[in-house]
């Protein structure tokens, strides 16, 4: 039988990145995702809010950790991945996702680093003109 593992959800992140490392040097992040649903329920619609537990790993890792923060949204692509453990002599488990692709949403916000300040003011610069020199890659603000 076939089967097929695939997420992909859109939301705010529930609370600021804590990026990690294994001792093989690898990035890893867990992010909380809130999902909302406008439901009907007598006769009124409603916010039903799901919270999704997301682990990122690598350059994605990298890359959430930099630029998202509490109440960034986000498009998160990934697989289900089921937990199982054993706590005090109860079994325990826990579904959640591990994050394959993201896509940071929204505009830019004034929260410093690259998507900051610098942003804004290389924003409200003149064009260059043709015929000025590009600075170096590590000059430009991004």
């Amino acid at each position: 039988m076939a089967s097929f593992n695939r997420v992909i959800l859109v939301g705010n992140v529930t609370r600021d990145i804590e990026l990690r490392y294994t001792p093989q040097g690898t990035a890893v992040t867990d992010i909380g995702l809130a999902v909302n649903d406008r439901v009907k329920k007598q006769g009124e619609w409603v916010d039903e809010t799901t919270f999704v537990d997301i682990t990122l790993w690598g350059r994605t890792a990298e890359v959430a950790g930099e630029y998202l923060s509490k109440g960034s949204p986000v498009l998160i692509e990934g697989r289900l991945k089921l937990d199982a453990w054993e706590q005090d002599g109860q079994k325990r488990s826990k579904l959640k996702i591990i994050g394959e692709r993201m896509q940071m949403l929204g505009g830019r916000s004034g929260t410093g680093g690259p998507s900051g300040n610098a942003a804004k003011s290389q924003a409200a610069a003149p064009a260059a003109a043709p015929s000025q020199s590009v600075p170096p890659d590590d000059e430009v603000p991004f």
